[in-house]
């Protein structure tokens, strides 16, 4: 049994695997073709942070496969708080096939999965949003090809995103370049669990605009992520220059991509003629969340599919 808690879970190999099924289950679904490997599965999914994307993207994603979700909130499962983590995930995996967890705390999800029957998928914790990345390098590659030996921009917050882009191009051999505001920068023994990383891998810069060029992608999140509300004002003064304009995309390679995981607020983190401009592939970003997240159920429970 295998659980999905950060990015560096899966080897190369296996990314190549997930990809490629992806994109066979993507197919099929816009071939309006069933593909109900999953049928009388149950997915838990556990919303201690609320989320538009998350949930419409696991829980259709998990109809499709023909299986069905159970759908609890903070009100409805409290992790640790009206009961122990433990006995929470030694219960809730005796009664679903797969767990998907969306909180605060990556140490919650942690010890949730060391006591689960079952697999246990992070949907986002404050230090790790693996199956968004999972996600836009799937969307990459869509519409670039392979990842490997690109660049990819990184300009705001020092966040859950910012870690795992990290992982993934340890993992997959490409580089990110990272930009934050000072104070906001990337905890990186955080980031690679303290783990030699490959040379290279990342760099990074003062000035935003120095991040992108040359870049194939460019790619940012709100200044302010949840949990982080009270630093609001503080985070809008410190990121006043770390919003992504024009300049900033015109610096980076002509075909370049710009992505957000959104929500997005135009005028703050990216310029509205940015996300709604031709370089922006984010409707195909968020959409893409749920076809991976189905291959990724899909291995979790089967393992490797043939065809």
């Amino acid at each position: 049994m295998k659980h999905y808690l950060q990015f560096s879970d899966f080897t190369a190999d296996e990314y190549d695997y997930l990809l490629a099924r992806a994109a066979l289950i993507k197919k099929k679904f816009k071939g309006y073709e069933k593909h109900h490997t999953l049928s009388d599965r149950t997915l838990a999914m556990i919303f201690e942070k609320a989320s538009t994307r998350t949930r419409v993207s696991f829980e259709a994603g998990m109809y499709q496969l023909g299986g069905s979700v159970v759908h609890l909130t903070t009100g409805d499962s409290q992790l640790g708080r009206a009961e122990p983590i433990e006995d929470s995930a030694r219960v809730i995996s005796r009664m679903t096939d797969l767990v998907m967890i969306r909180t605060f705390g990556q140490d919650k999800i942690e010890r949730f999965a060391e006591y689960s029957r079952v697999p246990v998928i992070n949907g986002l914790t404050n230090e790790f949003h693996p199956c968004q990345i999972l996600a836009d390098i799937f969307t990459f590659i869509e519409h670039r090809g392979s990842i490997k030996g690109k660049v990819v921009a990184w300009v705001g917050d020092g966040n859950n995103m910012a870690n795992t882009w990290l992982q993934a191009a340890d993992l997959l051999g490409f580089k990110v370049h990272l930009s934050t505001p000072g104070g906001y920068e990337v905890d990186e023994q955080l980031a690679f669990n303290g783990k030699p990383v490959h040379p290279g891998c990342y760099e990074v810069f003062q000035n935003p605009l120095d991040a992108c060029k040359g870049a194939d992608l460019v790619t940012t999140d709100v200044w302010t992520s949840m949990g982080y509300e009270a630093e609001n004002e503080a985070r809008k003064k410190a990121f006043a220059d770390w919003c992504v304009d024009a300049e900033m995309m015109a610096a980076a390679k002509a075909d370049a991509l710009f992505m957000h995981c959104l929500p997005a607020h135009r005028g703050e983190e990216v310029e509205a003629d940015v996300i709604d401009g031709p370089q922006s592939v984010v409707w195909d970003e968020a959409e893409n969340r749920m076809h991976v997240q189905k291959a990724l159920m899909e291995y979790l429970l089967l393992g490797r599919q043939p065809g």
